[in-house]
Order: C-alpha cells, then sequence, then structure tokens
C-alpha cells in the first residue's frame, strides 16, 4: 500500500471512530506521563439549550498522539451551576480515541437558556481546569449581547497578550474568524519559535496546534467562554482556494491529502458542531447561530469552495485575466444560497457575517488603475456586488466581521463596487490580528496617500488586539481594543477607536 492510499484510508477510519467510538476497548485506566490537560479546555456552538464541550489529552504533546499509549480512554465530565461543583447539572463520559488526537467533544443538552454553568472533565488522576460556558437565550428574546471577535495568531511573530485582556472582558461569546495556527515558520523577527518548520501531516498539524494551545492567554480566553470558530488560510495552506495549494508544484491529489490533515486535526482541536463528513478533505464548517431573535451569526468558508485567484494572486492592476469572470466564486454555488435564501427569511434583527476576508475594497495605489487584492473579495467583484446586492433588499440590518489583513479597518458596504454611488447598505468591522504581523503601528504610511480612492474606509489602524461589541435591538458598538506592543510581554490595552451604526439607517459614525 503506498503511502497517499495509507492516509486516504486511515481518515476514513478515523470517521468511522469518531461515530462509534467503541468504549468496550476503554475500560482501563491509562497510563500518563504527565498532565493529560496541558491543552485547556473550551466551550462552543452554543444554543439555548446546549454547548460543546472540548479538552485534547496529551501529556506529551509534541510526541506521537501527544503522548498517549494508543488505547482508548474514558474521560468523565461535569456542568454545574456554581465552580465548586456543589451544584451538579449534568455529568456523563466520553471516550477519546486515538484516531481522533484523544481529542473530546461533548454536545451537553438540556441546558437553560440565557445562562452561564461551569464544567470540568475528569480522570482518577485528576480533573481538568475549569471553563465557563454560556447558552443563548430562549427563540424569540431580545437579549442584548456582548462579543469579541478575533483573528490571526502568529506563535513567532509575537505574545498572545491580547487574549489575556480578552479573558478578563465581559463577554459572552467570542468568534474566532481563523488563522488560529500558521503552517510554516518564519524567516525573521521571531519572537518565538515554532516547534517545526513546516506541517503537512496530521501530526504535524497536532503538534502545531498543542504549541498554539500550549500559550497560557489562550488556553485562559477559551476557559472564560463559549468560541464560534471557522478557518482562514493558514490551517491548511498560505492562500490556498479549493485544491489549488500555494505551491505550484502541490498536485490537486497532494492538496486533498494535506487538506485532510489540517482539517482534521482543526476538529480535533475546536469546540465546534459540525456535520459527519464523507472525508476529512471535505469537512462542512459552514453553519448559523442564534442569539435569541437579536442576532444571527452566519458562519461562512471562504476558503473551500473559493475559484482560484485570478491574475496569479497577490494585489494586481484590474480589470485583468479572468477577474470579472461571472463564473467564479467565494463561497460556492451552494454556501451563497443557503447564505441568500437563509439571510432573506431569517427574522433576526441583525444578520452577522462571520467569515475571513475584507469585503470592501481596498486601492492601494493612489490613481489609476485601480490596485486590488485578488485573495479578498476584491477578487471576485461579480461574486461580492451579488451577495452585496442580497443585503440591499433589506438594508442597515447586516454586520460583516472579518479578519485576516492583520489591520484594523471600519468600511461602509455599498450596494455594489462597481459604481461610486451605489447606496451603503451595510458596515464592515475588521478585525486586526492577535500577533501576527508583530508590534505595528497606528496606520499605514500610504494609507493617507489612498484616501481619496477609497471613500467608503472611515478609519485604519495597524496594532494588535480584538474587536468588543455591544448590540442591542437598536444599534450597534464596536470598540476596537488595541495593545501597544506584542515583541515583550506585560503590554497595556486601550480602546482605539468606537464605532456606531443603528438599525436600519446604513452606515456608521464615530463615537470615540
Amino acid at each position: 500500500m503506498d503511502r497517499r492510499t495509507f492516509l486516504h484510508d486511515l481518515s476514513r477510519y478515523a470517521l468511522a471512530c469518531a461515530a462509534t467510538p467503541a468504549p468496550w476497548r476503554a475500560t482501563r485506566r491509562p497510563r500518563l506521563a504527565g498532565d493529560p490537560f496541558v491543552l485547556g479546555v473550551a466551550s462552543g456552538d452554543p444554543t439555548p439549550d446546549a454547548c460543546v464541550l472540548w479538552t485534547r489529552l496529551a501529556p506529551s504533546p509534541f510526541e506521537p498522539l501527544g503522548g498517549m499509549d494508543g488505547l482508548p480512554v474514558v474521560l468523565g465530565w461535569e456542568v454545574a451551576h456554581d465552580e465548586g461543583f456543589s451544584r451538579v447539572v449534568d455529568r456523563g463520559r466520553v471516550t477519546c480515541a486515538p484516531e481522533l488526537g484523544y481529542s473530546a467533544h461533548v454536545d451537553v443538552r438540556g441546558l437553560e437558556p440565557d445562562r452561564w454553568y461551569f464544567y470540568r472533565f475528569t480522570l482518577p488522576e485528576g480533573g481538568s481546569p475549569v471553563g465557563r460556558l454560556r447558552t443563548t437565550p430562549a427563540p424569540g428574546a431580545r437579549r442584548p449581547l456582548d462579543f469579541a471577535f478575533v483573528s490571526c495568531q502568529h506563535w513567532e511573530q509575537g505574545l498572545f497578550t491580547a487574549f489575556d485582556h480578552l479573558a478578563a472582558e465581559e463577554v459572552s461569546l467570542v468568534a474566532h474568524l481563523g488563522d488560529y495556527i500558521y503552517e510554516t515558520a518564519a524567516y525573521q523577527d521571531r519572537v518565538r519559535a515554532h516547534h517545526l518548520f513546516e506541517v503537512v501531516t496530521v501530526e504535524d498539524y497536532r503538534s502545531r496546534y498543542a504549541q498554539y494551545k500550549s500559550d497560557p492567554a489562550l488556553r485562559a480566553a477559551h476557559a472564560a467562554c463559549p468560541w464560534i470558530v471557522t478557518w482562514d488560510d493558514h490551517e491548511v495552506d498560505n492562500n490556498y482556494a479549493g485544491l489549488v495549494g500555494e505551491n505550484e508544484f502541490e498536485s490537486e491529489e497532494q492538496m486533498r491529502l494535506r487538506r485532510a490533515a489540517g482539517y482534521q486535526a482543526w476538529w480535533e482541536h475546536q469546540p465546534v458542531r459540525v456535520p459527519r463528513a464523507r472525508s476529512w478533505a471535505d469537512l462542512s464548517i459552514t453553519r448559523s447561530l442564534d442569539w435569541g431573535a437579536l442576532a444571527r451569526f452566519w458562519v461562512l468558508d471562504t476558503r473551500q469552495y473559493r475559484s482560484d485567484q485570478a491574475c496569479g494572486d497577490r494585489t494586481q492592476p484590474v480589470p485583468c485575466g479572468t477577474w470579472s469572470d461571472p463564473s467564479r466564486g467565494l463561497l460556492g454555488e451552494d454556501q451563497e444560497r443557503w447564505l441568500t435564501t437563509g439571510m432573506r427569511a431569517a427574522p433576526s434583527t441583525w444578520q452577522v457575517l462571520a467569515q475571513q476576508v475584507m469585503m470592501a475594497p481596498f486601492d492601494r495605489a493612489p490613481g489609476e488603475p485601480v490596485s486590488v487584492s485578488m485573495d479578498q473579495w476584491s477578487g471576485y467583484p461579480v461574486a461580492r456586488d451579488r451577495l452585496l446586492a442580497a443585503l440591499a433588499e433589506r438594508p442597515g440590518r447586516t454586520v460583516v466581521i472579518t479578519g485576516d489583513i492583520h489591520a484594523n479597518f471600519v468600511n461602509d458596504l455599498r450596494s455594489g463596487f462597481d459604481r461610486p454611488d451605489r447606496p451603503v447598505v451595510a458596515t464592515e468591522f475588521v478585525g486586526t490580528s492577535i500577533s501576527s504581523g508583530g508590534d505595528g503601528g497606528d496606520a499605514w504610511d500610504f494609507v493617507a496617500r489612498v484616501a481619496p480612492d477609497n471613500p467608503h474606509l472611515h478609519w485604519q489602524n495597524n496594532r494588535r488586539g480584538y474587536v468588543r461589541c455591544h448590540v442591542t435591538e437598536d444599534a450597534w458598538v464596536s470598540d476596537y481594543r488595541t495593545v501597544p506592543f506584542v515583541s515583550r510581554p506585560g503590554a497595556p490595552v486601550e480602546t482605539a477607536s468606537s464605532w456606531r451604526s443603528e438599525l436600519g439607517r446604513p452606515g456608521v459614525e464615530r463615537i470615540g
């Protein structure tokens, strides 16, 4: 059997084990070389009566199977009203299988809506750290929401100080918009080093996730509240598009194997509720989540189904090549149809698109010609304007939250960007990175020169941090929380600016 066939069969076997974990094999006590809970705990994808709990057993995270001995292990779990677990509301057991990296996913049901709980995992040798989860409000409720969104945490380029501050915020939810890990190592300006250079196999990706989750600030932010997680490119390969990798010499078959490894490791390390797939390479993470009747989050995948970037990728003057070909898309036909049909029918006050790459165009060159990124929505103008036209059917109720670009932006979204007189229909808040790009600065040097070419851009900033949002029936307020440095510990946090959008009034105004 050759290597590719072996990996394909191993992926199929792992999926089968996920569905039927064979608990009869897991009645023994494991032999542990150290603390099996060093990667922490997490919760995610909450509903009014349920939430997913996560951990992964890994006493020696950089050894094969995290230092476990290759046999399944039964893990206990508990959910309680109090941190001391004197009022336990539910408990059970879950099997951690070696085929799935000894990860545990528990979909706890029967919880009360709109309340906080505490949870932990247990083994005879000891328990995990305690985490908090919150269920969402009951259907029809319009309780205000405080949440934050983050993205892009390059281990080597900076410390995760922003997560220390985020863990102390009073938020009920965190949305992570991708680039949770980075697949390659940096050549210079490293604050700390990756364990491996470039990750390719599922064991490689597991090791990379384990290194990131060894960061205490990231673990604290996960333990503080539930997360909604999606991926971008670096969870597999920089700027990949469907089955087209960054390196031209990689075949589609090789990219499918790499995507399967990256997607499996992503699932093994995230508190997500996603449907089973026939192959890890085709794992679907597109889903929606309601915060009562106040907001519906549409969690998008802009990598797996997109057409290849036009004109050789990167920033290019347009028009060029196949850039304006109407058959090219970023979401794929099925996901785009699901999104636009669902938004038209959704009764929620706010529609929130939780996605990866900037939707508003950003012309990086003054005057003519227009130069835009081929990897962002600006590289797929027909598909972008088609989606914006759908948002225009009910203007002033959609907010797009975005990551990827390692900088803060506040953008108007027009019903289309093919003409400058198109009306504003929605707002895009683009959040900076946690650490990618290093310390950064107040703004990119050239932004002032291209401001006349980007009239939809209200503000830009290049510090690291996160965006904290307060959402009510009437308005949405976004606070851009930034730290002055990530190259050394101890950075304070401040609010660099604050912005308000009113329901039914397309546009945004600065309030701080």
